[in-house]
């Protein structure tokens, strides 16, 4: 019997370090759906596509491959048999991911290959819609949450850019603002989901923290 943990949250709460170190951790698969919709994302503006055009945005899934490998633990992204991961987290993607990720054909299309993915497997899924659309049922849903700033902190320095801390907050609460008020599985918590503030804690805390969760509900799941 297969065990899913849903791990939901805003940008910069740590949710995709935590969500692969849990994984590695339990020697899970890790599934950080963001990256999925930045790679049909990626996609759409190689192309030339504009991210706003849903009509060609349909013809592009019409005809894309789209999978995800587990490669020497880290998640790789492939389109088309091409390993796109090094491309997903640049500025142009920032900006067109999330008129990309409002569209029901992108959401529909994109929540049935996680379903797949996570048949018959232990698995660690991440994402923003996860307990609330993708995995209703999941064995345990986790909301993680941070300050504004930190959660800016924290995503200039995974970026590794110097722009200025006041323009990534003011990026990361758009998004938030956008995401949650979207007519598609918008951002927010499900109602059986526990909250994990993580303004003050360190990753090391917040993975023991999660696999605590895991071991209350599964006395049998032990770290590898």
């Amino acid at each position: 019997m297969s065990f899913i943990l849903a791990i939901d949250g805003t940008s910069g709460s740590g949710k995709s370090t935590t969500a692969r170190m849990v994984a590695e951790r339990l020697g899970w698969f890790y599934l950080d759906t963001g990256a999925t919709y930045r790679a049909i994302t990626y996609e759409i503006l190689r192309r030339g596509i504009d991210p706003e055009d849903e009509n060609r945005v349909t013809q592009t899934l019409e005809n894309l491959e789209l999978d995800v490998r587990i490669e020497k633990r880290v998640q790789r992204t492939y389109i088309n048999g091409k390993d796109i991961t090094d491309y997903l987290r640049k500025p142009n993607i920032d900006r067109a991911v999330t008129p990309i990720s409002k569209m029901k054909v992108v959401r529909k299309y994109l929540v049935m290959l996680q379903r797949k993915i996570a048949e018959n497997r232990d698995i660690v899924v991440e994402g923003r819609d996860i307990g609330t659309v993708v995995f209703p049922n999941a064995n345990l849903k986790i909301f993680m949450d941070a300050k504004p700033l930190i959660r800016a902190r924290r995503r200039r320095k995974q970026i590794r850019n110097q722009k200025d801390l006041d323009s990534i907050k003011k990026d990361l609460l758009r998004r938030d603002h956008h995401d949650s008020k979207r007519k598609e599985s918008p951002l927010k918590r499900a109602k059986d989901a526990l909250i994990l503030d993580t303004t003050s804690l360190t990753i090391k805390e917040q993975v023991d923290w999660v696999i605590n969760k895991i071991k209350q509900l599964d006395e049998s799941i032990t770290p590898v």
